[in-house]
């Protein structure tokens, strides 16, 4: 039996939220043609789509995509992967587990933001232009097609409620990543199987989940 754990990006695997807002605030100032700040950023920033923040920003149509690849670019110098990343990745490879990235970064993006080795541990990329994005299921499915893992097989760890909803509607289990954007009380709220509120011995909780153990030390009841 193939199994499978199916990662988001930013804010699991990528501490990425003061790039994040950075790129927001980078690209409104030059959009705009005025100064926008992190601080000046609707709330909910980090966890709703750039559409609708520039949006309320007063940033409205089609986004110029240069312009978004240079603010990334710019934010992306200041961001790194998690500490645990490395060892959890080698960990599951170890144990025979297929991984994933689901993401709703573009391809050139992501590889603009992993270091190679990091990559070189991941075994399929699912980008925003390879399938609709979350909360739809495609990516999700597209990935497990790529690895032949059955939904049954898999979990999907993600740290919002776009995440969780893309995994139930997947049939896949939800992980809540607690340490990212939106929080453990929201993921819990979305119907996330299990919450992590850290990521201490990640690899270990994800194989357990896996077997169909839950590490009740770590688990955050649904309410």
């Amino acid at each position: 039996m193939k199994r499978a754990v199916l990662f988001d990006l930013d804010g699991v695997l990528l501490d990425s939220r003061t790039a994040q807002l950075a790129t927001l605030a980078g690209f409104a100032t030059s959009a705009l043609d005025h100064r926008v700040t992190t601080d000046g950023l609707p709330a909910g920033a980090l966890t709703r789509p750039r559409e609708q923040v520039l949006a309320e920003l007063g940033l409205n149509g089609v986004i110029n995509e240069d312009g978004w690849d240079a603010a990334t670019a710019t934010a992306g110098l200041h961001t790194e992967t998690f500490p645990f990343v490395g060892e959890t990745l080698t960990a599951l490879r170890a144990a025979g587990v297929a991984t994933a990235i689901v993401t709703l970064r573009s391809r050139r993006r992501v590889g603009w933001l992993l270091p190679p080795d990091i990559l070189d541990l991941i075994d399929t990329i699912v980008c925003f232009e390879d399938a609709t994005p979350k909360p739809a299921p495609d990516g999700l499915l597209l990935a497990l097609r790529q690895l032949d893992v059955a939904p049954k097989d898999a979990v999907f760890v993600g740290d919002t409620d776009i995440d969780i909803h893309a995994a139930r509607a997947a049939g896949i289990r939800a992980v809540g990543a607690g340490w990212g954007f939106a929080g453990p009380d929201v993921l819990t709220r979305a119907g996330a199987d299990l919450v992590l509120p850290h990521a201490a011995a990640l690899a270990d909780v994800l194989l357990l989940h896996l077997a169909g153990a839950e590490p009740s030390h770590q688990k955050t009841k649904r309410s």
